[in-house]
């Protein structure tokens, strides 16, 4: 910012404005000082990591029909690292993606390893999912988790490793001194038990504790940077990415990644002053110069001009639609309305909604109705006249997705401010962190006697039931299969007899779950799942997460928690004390489904179904945390484990590559197919849409760059970005004809926020295209200007 430009004519201020800023200026210095007690390094980073927005199959409800064709808003890797001056550093990498994959773990280590040397490495480093089941799929490294999308997806591979490293480096490169704050707050409507029969299997005394069948507390961390304030936040709250339905094809971080979208938004505009007013100064003076309400983004990017709608539209008619033209890749992101090469010395804030024990929490918080008869579904089964099919959980907004997205991360949203306005308790202490590989299919468990003593059991090699094909009701299966299934039938079991037929062992191992898939077995063309998991925990002062890699039910992390407590705060070590705050990181660095409780798993819902290792598998858990979090305050060593293999260079992939893209004679990329009409002027609340001759989005990902972009006219000349594919207002589609098709068209909607300021617009495409010969091609088109009032 050019302060002489500002300041240079304070002399004809009138007295009044130069007291107020004197004012400012020590109030501003007054909260310098007390933000400067900083205790650690942090430093915050975030890069592009959406996929290929066409072709692919996304990951998550495993639909081979749900595949990717355009995209809601972007993803993101968003990190943290934290660092005694002199000692220990953690990482803590979020990911926009449905999970972490163990293959895109090890080979993030081995970039940071080659970079870095041994300071960061799998001990320190943690990779969290959102869980969105919008985002494209190919990135596992095991076969189960790749099929419906025919295999190993090497664009999404590489461009969630390469957000991850980049995210990390920008991290790095940030970290300066600065103090780290918690808080937490209930969050009473954005998460519903979609399996509350099998919750209500678990004892009743233990039920007895809690108000809710499910967690409804988010656990938020502040941080604030010595020099300049607030830089970001991140978050634990517990509800599935399922805002979004399983018929859905555009890539989206559903109601987390909005959530994020709009905390980041909301203090780049306003709320950082806001904040540093509530937290740090008393109520009188806040009152003298905090900002009025949440600004939305553009207002802060463009004036409100107040001309006539005749003019306006005069205007409007002299800008045509431009026809395609070439372009470089370089414009995509120059043009991006958040882009990295616009951004000031000042760190950008970053905030990241982060996943716990979601297991069984729905964001569908209306319930599940049978879709033919709107009667709510079978409470033991989730179906509707004995078909699961026809039993679908409603959010919010129902029966508009998108709405249903922006409500339940918007209250996410909402709580997170609050909490970050209030956060008061500040994070001191030893940075730490125990780290260890098992192998869970067979991990012998001690448990005690109901008549005294102990006994031992085991885990068991994966397996999947018969429920697991039922899906929930956020997503259902398919054909005769439901939930709470603990039979099975022959014809199914026929079928599964032809993949691998389970021997007695493991069927008695895995009882009462009827085995549908016995993937731990079964090894070709490679391993079908996991067996060997990394477990984790992180201390940062007196919060402590435990990294753990699947979803766990809300009862199975209560206990989880309560566990690694126990440890913590009991035996005399005077580490902590009875105020730690303790977060379930789930999906984290690996991926291996379910963990319920024992109790749970008897009921053989989906959740029990997809609990892999056996009904013990949570107290395997138990047991191994129990193990490192003594470790944790005793100083001791933990056995490391045997790495999990790489499975990189056996991957297949049945993909089809892109042959090439083409136009109709007399028509270039980017030309406008459906423009908008003549002499248009819309309001606000209403939908613009373009449609442009197009190329496969599969040519260029426009990593930090934009597909989209919604032009202002500002100076009757210039055009200013107002919004691009990473707002939730802005969406982009693609579509081909048929499958083989080298033509294909882009669609631009615009949802035009109430927010938007009346003036000139236009719409914009940027894309590739891929010549028979195999170069590519960047090109852009706009459309014609239109009025908005």
């Amino acid at each position: 910012m050019d302060f002489n430009s500002v300041f240079g004519s304070w002399r004809h201020w009138p007295c009044s404005a130069i007291c107020f800023l004197g004012s400012l200026f020590l109030l501003l210095n007054h909260v310098t000082g007390i933000a400067s007690n900083s205790t650690y390094l942090i430093g915050l980073g975030s890069y592009d990591i959406t996929g290929p927005a066409a072709d692919v199959n996304m990951m998550g409800y495993a639909n081979s029909e749900q595949v990717a064709s355009g995209v809601h808003f972007r993803l993101q890797a968003r990190a943290f690292i934290v660092a005694e001056p002199q000692g220990k550093r953690a990482v803590f990498v979020n990911i926009d993606a449905c999970m972490a994959s163990q293959i895109v773990t090890l080979k993030v280590l081995e970039r940071l390893k080659a970079r870095y040397g041994d300071l960061y490495n799998e001990h320190n480093v943690a990779i969290s999912g959102i869980h969105t089941h919008a985002g494209p799929g190919g990135y596992l490294q095991y076969v189960v988790y790749i099929v419906t999308s025919l295999g190993f997806v090497r664009q999404s591979f590489d461009v969630i490793v390469d957000g991850i490293e980049k995210s990390i480096m920008q991290a790095h490169e940030n970290l300066r001194p600065g103090s780290i704050f918690v808080n937490k707050g209930e969050i009473l409507d954005a998460g519903v038990n979609r399996s509350p029969s099998a919750y209500l299997n678990n004892p009743e005394a233990e039920r007895s504790k809690y108000k809710y069948n499910v967690d409804k507390e988010m656990t938020l961390l502040k941080f604030v940077d010595k020099q300049w304030g607030p830089v970001g936040s991140f978050n634990w709250f517990a509800t599935h990415g399922t805002s979004m339905s399983r018929t859905n094809s555009l890539i989206s971080g559903d109601n987390k990644g909005a959530a994020a979208r709009f905390m980041e938004d909301w203090a780049e505009q306003s709320g950082l002053l806001e904040d540093v007013d509530n937290v740090y100064l008393d109520e009188s003076k806040v009152e003298s110069i905090k900002l009025n309400g949440i600004p939305r983004r553009v207002s802060n990017i463009i004036p409100n001009t107040c001309k006539n709608f005749n003019e306006l539209e005069q205007l409007a008619a002299s800008f045509r639609s431009s026809g395609g033209r070439p372009a470089t890749r370089l414009l995509s992101v120059v043009r991006r309305v958040r882009s990295y090469l616009k951004q000031a010395e000042r760190p950008r804030f970053i905030s990241a909604f982060c996943q716990s024990n979601c297991g069984d929490v729905s964001p569908n918080v209306l319930g599940a109705f049978c879709v033919d008869t709107e009667l709510p579904c079978d409470f033991n089964h989730s179906t509707c006249n004995g078909k699961n099919e026809l039993c679908y959980g409603r959010g919010p907004g129902y029966p508009d997705e998108f709405e249903s997205t922006r409500i339940i991360g918007e209250r996410q949203f909402q709580r997170a401010v609050d909490l970050f306005k209030q956060a008061s308790e500040q994070l001191t202490g030893k940075v730490d962190y125990r780290h260890s590989y098992l192998d869970f299919s067979k991990l012998e468990v001690t448990l005690p006697k109901a008549s005294g003593g102990n006994e031992i059991v085991k885990t068991c090699p994966a397996a999947m039931g018969f429920a697991f094909a039922a899906g929930t009701t956020d997503g259902p299966g398919a054909f005769d299969f439901k939930q709470g299934d603990d039979q099975g039938n022959a014809f199914w079991r026929l079928v599964r007899n032809l993949l691998k037929t389970p021997g007695e062992e493991q069927k008695e191992c895995q009882r009462p779950k009827p085995i549908l898939l016995d993937t731990g077995e079964m090894e070709k063309p490679y391993a079908w799942a996991p067996a060997i998991l990394p477990i984790q925990i992180i201390r940062i002062g007196q919060l402590v997460i435990l990294g753990v890699p699947g979803e766990f039910t809300t009862m199975a992390g209560r206990r989880l928690r309560d566990a690694v407590k126990t440890v913590l705060t009991s035996g005399g070590h005077g580490e902590f004390d009875h105020n730690v705050h303790i977060v379930i990181a789930g999906l984290t660095n690996t991926y291996s489904q379910y963990v319920t409780t024992y109790e749970e798993y008897e009921m053989q819902r989906y959740e029990g179904a997809s609990t892999l290792y056996g009904p013990h598998t949570l107290n395997a858990y138990i047991q191994e945390f129990k193990k490192l979090a003594t470790a944790l305050v005793t100083g001791g060593a933990i056995e490391p484990g045997v790495q999990p293999p790489d499975l990189l260079d056996r991957q297949i992939s049945l993909l089809t590559p892109v042959v090439a893209d083409a136009t109709p004679i007399g028509v270039k990329f980017g030309d406008v197919g459906t423009d908008v009409p003549k002499n248009s002027g819309f309001k606000k609340g209403d939908m613009v849409a373009v449609t442009f001759w197009s190329a496969c989005p599969r040519n260029d990902l426009m990593t930090e760059g934009t597909f989209a972009l919604v032009e202002f006219l500002q100076n009757k000349d210039t055009w200013v970005p107002a919004y691009d594919d990473d707002d939730f207002c802005l969406r982009f589609k693609w579509s081909r004809p048929w499958k083989f098709s080298t033509h294909s068209h882009a669609t631009i909607e615009w949802r035009i926020p109430e927010s938007a300021a009346s003036g000139v617009y236009r719409m914009r495409h940027f894309g590739a295209a891929k010549s028979f010969l195999g170069s590519i091609h960047h090109f852009t088109g706009s459309s014609s200007a239109f009025v908005v009032m």
